[in-house]
């Protein structure tokens, strides 16, 4: 395996909750009309989805070998 720290996968995580979190926010707003549902649906992914996507992450990166080369 090579050396990749898991604060790479921790900043990696949060870059792109932040982008992702505010594509949400702009299409939730967009299709409703409304700021507050619109944050309301952006928090939500803002405190559930990291924990999801570094456990994604990291069960990737030491289980799955697939498109790794040898």
């Amino acid at each position: 395996m090579n050396n990749v720290h898991p604060k790479r996968h921790i900043a990696k995580t949060i870059s792109y909750r932040i982008l992702s979190s505010g594509i949400g926010f702009v299409i939730i707003w967009l299709s409703t009309g409304s700021v507050v549902i619109g944050a309301s649906f952006s928090f939500g992914e803002i405190i559930f989805k990291p924990f999801l996507y570094f456990i994604h992450e990291r069960i990737w990166y030491k289980y799955v070998k697939y498109g790794l080369k040898k």
